[in-house]
């Protein structure tokens, strides 16, 4: 059994850890670049008070909102602040988003190129070197698992546009801090959104074919946690912390299983379609998982060694309905059936409702890496997948 894992944050989980934050951040010097989301510190009671905490231990802060997925314009201009008035630690309270950014902007104030240079799959690629400013991530939502990855993703949307990935071992946060009080008052849409992001990114690591024991274990834990809490998160548990720190251990699950399995179709399609159209990344993999489940599902039916995918697709589906059928086959159809009544139960919007529409599938395909999916997908695939939710 040959594996290896990629290094981790230091963890600070539960309710409350929100109150170590000053201290840790104070830890890394005077001069702090904070990075929240738009309405971050304005709609979480748990946050209250926190920048005057920062200023009561000696922090001096510069203040960064982010409204959406960063931008390398966005990283740049963020960037060139650190040049007038260096940076000692960087800390990002807020989404995946605004966690994206501050780890960006973290591994690019010691470099002096613009951050495009080091984005992986754009012309003139060049690995960053993994030098950094501290950086300490502070989750809002239970999505992404980006507190605990060391790639930052960046985002230009339109006509030749991408969303691809500035990575190094390095860039995985010194500190994560996860309070599920912060979790609290995030409305249902963007609760169901996330969550399907990080429950998408549990089954595709598991899924995938560098999984290992390792990773296999983490996703298990991670989906028995979001089969408990996910509806209820979405409905009169939502302002439950026991069950927002369900969801938060899921996504923190999620980020670490996918940073050492890979991931599969869904985020493939959330990278190329994500480049051209403006789509939340949530929202995209909560339309697709269905259909591509049920797509991975017929293709491993379809392939002599497609067994050991179905029993990890039956498994998947045992820990989320609660108990096994004892049959494959039936599991398999239950995962998929359950996954169509999540996506009408929260009335994921299709693609069509972001402007995709048939006309645009071969660019897209085109442009599609899954090589951690669970099986080999080709075109004819992918294109079932996109059509059914146009």
């Amino acid at each position: 059994m040959d594996f290896s894992v990629l290094p981790t944050p230091r963890i600070h989980f539960g309710v409350g850890t929100l109150s170590k934050l000053p201290a840790l951040a104070a830890a890394y010097g005077r001069n702090l670049l904070l990075v929240t989301g738009r309405q971050t510190l304005r709609r979480s009671v748990a946050a209250l008070g926190l920048l005057d905490e920062l200023s009561r231990v000696g922090l001096e802060i510069a203040c960064l909102e982010v409204e959406r997925e960063p931008s390398p314009e966005l990283i740049d201009e963020a960037v060139s602040l650190g040049r007038d008035k260096p940076f000692d630690v960087v800390v990002a309270i807020g989404g995946g988003s605004a966690v994206d950014a501050g780890k960006a902007i973290s591994a690019m104030l010691l470099q002096r190129e613009q951050v495009e240079r080091f984005i992986e799959g754009q012309p003139g690629f060049t690995p960053h070197d993994g030098r950094k400013v501290p950086f300490i991530a502070v989750p809002t939502t239970s999505g992404t698992g980006t507190e605990a990855t060391s790639n930052a993703v960046i985002s230009r949307v339109g006509p030749g546009g991408y969303k691809r990935s500035l990575r190094h071992p390095a860039f995985v946060p010194n500190e994560a801090v996860i309070d599920p009080a912060l979790m609290t008052s995030a409305p249902q849409e963007l609760t169901a959104s996330s969550g399907m992001d990080a429950f998408t990114q549990l089954l595709e690591a598991y899924l995938s074919p560098f999984a290992s024991a390792y990773t296999d274990a983490i996703s298990c834990s991670g989906l028995e946690r979001f089969s408990r809490s996910f509806e209820l998160a979405c409905g009169n548990g939502a302002g439950d912390v026991a069950v927002r720190a369900d969801m938060a251990y899921a996504a923190l699950m999620s980020g670490i299983a996918l940073a050492n399995a890979g991931l599969g179709i869904v985020h493939g399609f959330a990278s190329s379609v994500g480049g051209l159209f403006d789509i939340p990344h949530g929202t995209l993999c909560a339309t697709l998982l269905a259909e591509a489940t049920r797509e991975n599902i017929r293709r491993l039916r379809a392939s002599e060694g497609g067994e050991p995918g179905l029993r990890k697709f039956a498994t998947a589906s045992s820990i989320l309905n609660g108990a096994t059928t004892g049959n494959i086959t039936d599991d398999c159809d239950r995962l998929v059936e359950l996954l169509e009544e999540w996506q009408k139960r929260f009335a994921f919007p299709r693609l069509g409702e972001f402007g995709v529409s048939e006309s645009d599938f071969a660019e897209i395909i085109a442009a599609t890496r899954s090589k951690s999916n669970a099986a080999p997908l080709d075109a004819e695939s992918m294109r079932r997948i996109l059509m059914a939710r146009v």
